[in-house]
């Protein structure tokens, strides 16, 4: 309790409180946008928070993780549009209510739920801290390095359907960690005698190419405003403060299963929110409402999604295993406040604990008080052409992540690897485990070294070690074994009828976007295998570690993809066609900012943007990029930074 009630005072600094506010304003923006969601939110505001210090910093990540789950409650009602996966369900019931003229009731019993789940995560961050700080500080550097290898395969495994492709999305974000500095050997690693890459990649940057860029490509390319719908009236609140006191205890059980799915690394809140859901559906005496505009539905789901992403912290700051991509970004920003989750922060820090819970309890109940208040204007917003919030959304993320290190190396990755996870979510590779590999390739090499020079190889023979694997072993085999018995039962069912369209995966041909990346796995994979035999053997440890599973997954993945192609060529297409001239146009943006700036490819940019796609005339694009562009210097004043000039400047 005196932990707690410092944190609190802590916490009730003014420009704590602002930081609070702020990152609870950018989640509630970031979540009624459909697509961008929680790893969109966490990842553009964390350039921003070196202007506050450490406490206020973190509680700026934690106001936008804490609200992100609240807000999109509003677009996945009004628009049937969910502004994140883990909202789907909502999206489906919540819309159907609005359609029957019962908006309000579908918003504020969201709007309750979200924050009774957020509530009830708060509650158990704060019950599981004293609880199991005692087996934190008894775990040993394998018992650590095993967590985070869960936590790794667990991402890897649960986020899309085919395992392979996951478990290689994780080794890939474990080599991109890898980039720069070896810290137990004075080597560099996988710097292709560029500067830039010595100090190794920015997690800002990383986190904004793979989700942020590529969705605001696909958005761009869709046109048109965030809903073809006509707004809801939204009226009196009432009828949603009677559903929720009638469903109360449906939404507290919905809380409690997203918390235990936040405990389960990589779980997220997609999963929980369907267990919820499902649950909701079995208790019910009629099923048929389901699909329809079923408020329990809703219950269940908004209680379940708040308290995921909350107790996605518990793994986070306990064991160092993030619990979901935005979790990991949290984690990446404790890293760089010198904060170590683990023994050190339980035993040492226990009022940043404490500040970490009342910050998402405190923006829990804010955040929902918020959406009460903005949900009627929001209604009469709902036709807007997305082009206008693309236009000043990109221009947010350029800056942030040029001031990792103020050179256009930061504007080229952030761009490059914008395309690359364009291309995933065009493949349906999972992006997530390459950001929790990312976050976990550097206390992973620690742990690694340490547990090598202290152990050798005994340590895999440790209860604990084998303990912890288990939850690797167990849950593969058993996948392994259902695997197999699916297999021969649409076998067993394509003797039986041989006309049947019961074919295999591989027999449904393959896209040039799933091709092409197995391809450039393959090609990544045996080119880093052939420069990390140059390294010092320490230097080896966390690449070899990425490469020996990684190179033999993606040959696997490259088969599976040929023989998908060989068994039906004429299933061979080409993803969303539509988007590449918008990826095409991105990667002229960033050369046009290398050769003549930022102000003059930013206004060429946005003038296009906003005239072909949003369809403003001329004038008022230009009035409107013209303020845009001065905003985004302001930005840079504020950061006490310059906007790159360009090249062809730096001549004259």
């Amino acid at each position: 309790m005196e932990h707690a009630l410092a944190a609190l005072g802590e916490l009730f600094e003014p420009m704590r409180l602002l930081a609070l506010f702020a990152g609870m304003v950018a989640g509630m923006i970031f979540g009624m946008l459909p697509g961008l969601g929680g790893v969109a939110a966490v990842s553009i505001m964390l350039p921003f928070i070196f202007l506050f210090d450490s406490y206020g910093g973190l509680a700026l990540l934690l106001g936008a993780i804490a609200t992100v789950y609240t807000s999109d409650t509003i677009t996945s009602v009004l628009l049937g549009a969910p502004g994140s996966p883990a909202s789907a369900p909502t999206a489906i019931e919540g819309h159907a209510m609005a359609k029957r003229g019962e908006a309000s009731t579908a918003l504020g019993l969201g709007f309750l739920s979200s924050m009774l789940g957020g509530v009830v995560g708060a509650v158990t961050l704060a019950l599981a801290i004293p609880i199991a700080g005692p087996i934190v500080l008894a775990l040993g550097t394998p018992e650590l390095l095993m967590f985070a290898l869960v936590g790794l395969y667990f991402a890897s495994s649960m986020v899309g359907k085919n395992l392979a492709v996951g478990v290689l999305a994780g080794c890939l974000g474990l080599l991109l960690g890898s980039i720069g500095p070896a810290p137990a050997a004075a080597n560099y690693r996988f710097t292709f005698g560029q500067a830039y890459l010595l100090d190794g990649l920015s997690l800002t940057i990383v986190a904004l190419g793979l989700f942020a860029i590529a969705e605001v490509i696909g958005m761009l390319a869709g046109g048109g405003g965030i809903s073809t719908k006509g707004g809801q009236a939204v009226t009196s609140w009432r009828p949603g403060f009677a559903a929720f006191w009638k469903y109360k205890w449906l939404a507290f059980r919905g809380a409690i299963i997203g918390t235990f799915g936040g405990f389960v690394p990589a779980v997220g809140a997609n999963a929980s929110t369907w267990v919820a859901y499902g649950d909701a559906m079995r208790s019910s005496k009629d099923k048929s409402r389901f699909g329809k505009g079923e408020p329990r539905g809703i219950a269940a789901a908004e209680g379940a999604n708040n308290a995921t992403i909350i107790s996605d912290l518990v793994p986070t700051l306990l064991f160092s295993v993030p619990g979901g991509p935005a979790a990991a970004i949290f984690l990446g920003a404790l890293f760089s406040f010198g904060f170590y989750p683990g023994p050190r922060m339980v035993s040492e820090q226990p009022e940043l604990l404490y500040l970490i819970v009342w910050s998402v309890a405190l923006a829990s109940v804010v955040g929902a008080a918020i959406c009460f208040a903005v949900t009627p204007l929001m209604a009469r917003l709902t036709n807007i052409r997305f082009a206008l919030i693309a236009a000043p959304l990109l221009l947010v993320m350029v800056a942030g992540a040029y001031q990792s290190t103020q050179t256009l190396g930061d504007i080229a990755v952030l761009l490059a690897l914008g395309i690359v996870g364009w291309y995933m979510k065009q493949a349906d590779w999972p992006r997530a485990p390459v950001l929790v590999g990312f976050v976990l390739a550097g206390p992973m090499e620690q742990y690694f070294w340490l547990t090598n020079q202290i152990h050798g190889w005994s340590w895999l023979g440790r209860p604990g070690v084998l303990l912890i694997a288990s939850f690797i072993v167990v849950p593969l085999v058993w996948r392994l074994v259902t695997a197999l018995r699916t297999r021969r039962a649409e076998a067993d069912s394509v003797k039986a009828a041989p006309s049947s369209d019961g074919v295999d995966e591989a027999r449904r041909g393959t896209s040039s976007s799933r091709l092409v990346l197995a391809v450039l796995a393959v090609a990544v994979m045996a080119y880093a295998a052939f420069e990390t035999s140059g390294f010092r053997p320490n230097a080896r440890l966390l690449p070899m570690l990425a490469i020996v599973p990684g190179l033999a997954l993606a040959i696997l993945v490259l088969v599976q993809e040929v023989r998908a192609y060989l068994n039906q060529p004429g299933a061979f297409r080409v993803d969303a066609r539509e988007e590449y001239p918008v990826a095409g146009l991105l990667l002229l943006y960033g050369v046009g900012i290398a050769l003549f700036g930022l102000n003059l490819a930013t206004l060429a940019f946005l003038l296009l943007v906003l005239t072909r796609f949003a369809g403003m005339r001329v004038i008022p694009a230009t009035i409107y990029t013209v303020v845009l562009i001065a905003g985004v210097n302001g930005m840079f004043e504020l950061m006490r930074l310059s906007p790159p000039a360009g090249y062809l400047f730096d001549l004259v």
